[in-house]
């Protein structure tokens, strides 16, 4: 299930990219885990002649980072190597999805054959969440229960769905090939019901990769692309989707996209709210923006400036009143905040995503103040 640190560990990787009319950022985050498990892939222009096809994925490992690290950098030559066709001209909806379910059960075996995998020195599994993107389509691909939202029309207009082991049709494959689901987990232990890797769940005499405790098969779901109203997918580990719902996430998203072309930025803002917001797990986040995406806007970068200068003035006062009480540490301070009625915080996120102005304005007015433990650390003071 998973050990803690003491203390998150905040330090970030990021990156952006464009290509085929798109525009991507992503970010991830180790937080409170002892290891990070997480991997992504990010790839605009695809090789064997799709140029104008791209792919974005995230990969959430537990028990270990071998899988998820090993499906980033292969899983997608696994698919385009599956036998499909994918080429622009000739290839079909059904086709491209079964090159897909091909490569998910390919590379699945094909790591079976690893030494460490196979004599269970390394136990590790991973889910998949991707999205391909032909010039007209758009590919869902979910194992496990990473999980991929498409805002559309400035709504959630596509949403995967998780694969949990209480789910019935989850619950009765588990069933029929002798395992149970207890506390919501398979065999009481892994609370994902399809991943790739986890060997000691895919083992049962008689019973075919897709029939097993634990499927490698992906969901894949194709929507038509709609220029005028596509705007982004957001793909995430449960680490994000954990303190945010798919229309908090998305409306977030759209209000940072209104005053941030930095989407590298957007991610990291995404990442730290989450962890503000009491995410104990690792956590990555691509965002993949079409031409359609929300562009900065006039009106919402002043509502911004007034809302952080509001924030910053309310820091001032509150550390300037104190009195012979003595200056009021950071927690004290984000709970009298809190429990204003504040106008223009950012949908989705809350004050909880305005903590770093509050915490800057109070290191600089009190910067010899002792370090009582960074707010990460403690209890959500709101």
């Amino acid at each position: 299930m998973g050990a803690f640190l003491d203390k998150p560990k905040t330090e970030k990787h990021s990156a952006h990219g464009q290509g085929n009319g798109l525009r991507y950022g992503l970010s991830s985050m180790q937080g409170w885990r002892v290891e990070m498990e997480d991997a992504h892939t990010a790839v605009v222009g695809l090789p064997h002649g799709l140029a104008d096809w791209s792919f974005f994925a995230v990969y959430d490992g537990h028990a270990g980072s071998r899988v998820a690290n090993y499906c980033s950098a292969h899983l997608l030559e696994h698919i385009l190597s599956g036998g499909a066709d994918f080429s622009s001209e000739s290839s079909s909806i059904e086709g491209v999805k079964d090159g897909i379910r091909s490569g998910f059960l390919n590379i699945d075996e094909y790591m079976r054959s690893f030494s460490d995998l196979r004599q269970g020195l390394d136990r590790s599994g991973s889910t998949a969440v991707c999205v391909l993107l032909s010039p007209t389509h758009l590919y869902f691909i979910n194992c496990g229960d990473s999980r991929a939202v498409l805002s559309r029309d400035s709504q959630v207009g596509f949403s995967t769905q998780d694969h949990k082991p209480c789910n019935p049709r989850e619950k009765e494959r588990i069933q029929k090939a002798g395992g149970s689901v207890m506390i919501q987990r398979v065999n009481g232990s892994l609370a994902v019901s399809r991943a790739l890797g986890d060997y000691d769940y895919k083992c049962v005499d008689g019973k075919g990769p897709t029939e097993q405790l634990v499927s490698p098969e992906p969901e894949v779901c194709v929507l038509e692309r709609v220029a005028e109203g596509d705007e982004f997918v957001v793909l995430a580990c449960d680490g994000i989707w954990d303190v945010m719902s798919n229309e908090e996430l998305c409306d977030f998203v759209r209000s940072r996209l209104l005053v941030c072309d930095d989407l590298e930025k957007v991610c990291n803002s995404v990442v730290d709210t989450c962890l503000h917001k009491g995410s104990r797990d690792n956590m990555s986040v691509v965002l993949v923006c079409f031409p359609g995406a929300p562009k900065i806007s006039e009106e919402a970068l002043k509502k911004e400036e007034e809302l952080d200068k509001y924030l910053e003035t309310r820091v001032e006062e509150l550390l300037g009143s104190c009195g012979e009480a003595g200056v009021p540490d950071l927690v004290s301070v984000l709970r009298s905040i809190g429990a204003e009625n504040i106008p223009n915080l950012p949908p989705g996120g809350g004050l909880i995503s305005k903590r770093s102005v509050i915490e800057a304005v109070y290191n600089k007015l009190n910067p010899h103040k002792e370090e009582e433990g960074s707010t990460s650390e403690l209890e959500d003071p709101w």
